[in-house]
């Protein structure tokens, strides 16, 4: 889903792998996997520009949705008080 969403949000497989850390074609396979799940083609394929589907569009702003209010919530909980001691050890040579 996180590969579908860069991707639909980039307009690229290639943006969106440079913004994951994988490769273009690891995004492509993600995406594959996610239509299969679905039963439903997400993007368009041509050369240039991606496009999506409309049943992507319909699944883009849910997904989008949902990982910012899923980041929201993480960061709701995070308590930004709690300061964790940082322990440095190294050895006497």
């Amino acid at each position: 889903m996180h590969a579908f969403e860069a991707a639909a949000r980039h307009g690229s497989f290639k943006a969106a792998a440079v913004e994951l850390g994988v490769t273009p074609t690891a995004i492509s396979h993600q995406v594959r996997l996610l239509e299969e799940i679905c039963g439903l083609k997400l993007f368009q394929r041509r050369p240039r520009p991606l496009a999506l589907t409309s049943a992507g569009a319909r699944l883009f702003p849910i997904l989008r949705n949902g990982f910012d209010i899923l980041a929201g919530s993480l960061a709701a909980v995070a308590d930004s008080d709690v300061q964790t001691p940082l322990r440095v050890t190294s050895p006497n040579a």
